[in-house]
């Protein structure tokens, strides 16, 4: 066990082909410090991505992963506040493989999207933060792909990639049970795939990113109903002179909701946006090359850095990013594990 400094941060990369996580120390210019890795599952299997969730308390980390042949699993995977140590808690067989984990705010349940078994479940999370392996399952149009509660915790969406739907659910908080809202779900452009959705931290809007399209749409939610709005804007997340097939994937905010981020595989960049802080509308302000095939990104609590994962680099690359501005400054790419497909920066202490 190591002693931390206060205020100190981990990085840690879900590495899906080598089925292990890169850890890293956090330093506020961008410069990581690697630890040992975590073994996930041994030996590894390839063929899926490996997803992670981070309990609202920061001492228990989720990745949803393969853990046999045919087999996925949910690990879950203590994280020690004052080392930053890792430390494996219990691991559970779920029905399909995940291609989305969430918490829900209070960090009772864990809910999780499924692309190819076109789901979306709950699972209760246990006192010492285990998932519980009874699971509601909620069927969806193909191609479910991301999913979580709203800031109320009153209220569930989820994405429908093939379908270009976000289901619209009523969530009960004491028992995870999720129930169709009214409408129940809520169209896209037709073709535009639906990816992620982010909430804005100061706003009720939500911004969806278009895997097939790539647009982002800023729709307003409506927190009494938990139901989305006509599109205020839609905007691209691709770069200035893109060519080839769109394949966007990852969105987040600056945690003062300032400014927004996505990224984009084939052309392997990062663009910001600036976030109008009144209606919500967003400028773009650059696009930025990073390590290839960019699937994954996250930013640190106190949003002094991102940190983008390239599933075709086996690295991560980091940039500074300027709190007036939003701008980004390329800083150093680090190695990682095997096909690198999500990121999480944890706070410690």
């Amino acid at each position: 066990m190591r002693d931390m400094p206060p205020e100190r941060s981990i990085v840690i990369v879900a590495n899906a082909d080598s089925q292990d996580l890169s850890v890293f120390d956090f330093t506020p210019s961008g410069r990581l410090d690697e630890r040992p890795r975590f073994t996930v599952n041994e030996p590894a299997l390839t063929g899926k991505s490996m997803v992670l969730a981070v309990a609202p308390n920061r001492r228990v980390l989720y990745a949803g992963h393969l853990s046999a042949e045919n087999q996925s699993a949910v690990t879950s995977i203590g994280i020690d506040q004052r080392s930053g140590d890792l430390m494996r808690v219990g691991r559970v067989p779920v029905a399909e493989s995940m291609s989305y984990l969430a918490l829900d705010r209070s960090g009772r349940f864990l809910l999780g999207a499924s692309y190819a078994g076109n789901i979306v479940t709950v699972n209760p999370i246990a006192a010492d933060g285990s998932v519980v392996p009874s699971a509601r399952t909620f069927a969806t149009q193909p191609k479910a792909h991301c999913v979580l509660t709203d800031p109320t915790n009153r209220y569930v969406l989820h994405t429908s990639l093939g379908a270009d739907l976000i289901y619209q659910q009523r969530f009960d908080a004491n028992t995870g049970a999720l129930a169709p809202n009214d409408p129940p779900t809520f169209a896209v452009r037709p073709h535009s795939g639906p990816r992620f959705i982010a909430f804005s931290p100061r706003l009720s809007i939500a911004y969806v990113i278009s895997e097939l399209d790539g647009s982002i749409f800023v729709l307003p939610f409506d927190a009494a109903t938990g139901t989305l709005q006509a599109p205020l804007q839609t905007v691209s997340a691709l770069p200035p002179g893109f060519t080839g097939k769109v394949w966007a994937a990852d969105i987040h905010f600056r945690p003062d909701g300032r400014f927004l981020y996505v990224s984009e595989r084939t052309s392997s960049t990062v663009s910001a946006f600036s976030v109008d802080a009144v209606d919500g509308k967003l400028t773009p302000l650059d696009s930025y090359p990073t390590v290839a095939q960019p699937r994954a990104f996250g930013i640190d609590p106190a949003g002094r850095v991102l940190i983008a994962a390239g599933q075709s680099s086996n690295s991560v690359q980091t940039f500074t990013i300027d709190a007036e501005s939003g701008r980004l400054s390329p800083v150093a790419e680090f190695g990682v594990g095997k096909n690198p497909t999500w990121v999480e920066v944890v706070a410690l202490g």
